[in-house]
């Protein structure tokens, strides 16, 4: 299972690799690298997906830099966080705190 505070401190360290998939999708979205790292250092998960691979995934549900609300999919080997995605949760899928799905 995946501690925020392993995430944060790998923030901290700039321990931190990006996807490709990420990197497209963050900039379709108008989403930048400190946004993500403003969402894993005062957000919370949300989820746990112990099973992915190659190493156990979360969803973090924190605020970017603008005050937005923001899920992060992030991985993390131990050392080093992966930043698979991120969005803006869409309101239609996600009731108002947007921690649990419709």
């Amino acid at each position: 299972m995946i501690d925020i505070k392993d995430l944060r401190k790998s923030c901290d360290e700039n321990r931190v690799t990006i996807t490709q998939h990420a990197t497209l999708r963050l900039l379709e979205r108008g989403i930048t690298m400190s946004d993500i790292v403003t969402v894993i250092k005062t957000g919370e998960i949300i989820r746990q997906y112990e099973d992915d691979k190659p190493f156990p995934s979360c969803l973090v549900l924190g605020q970017g830099d603008t005050g937005l609300a923001i899920h992060t999919v992030v991985s993390h080997d131990g050392v080093i966080m992966y930043v698979i995605t991120g969005y803006y949760p869409d309101p239609n899928i996600w009731q108002g705190n947007f921690k649990i799905k419709k």
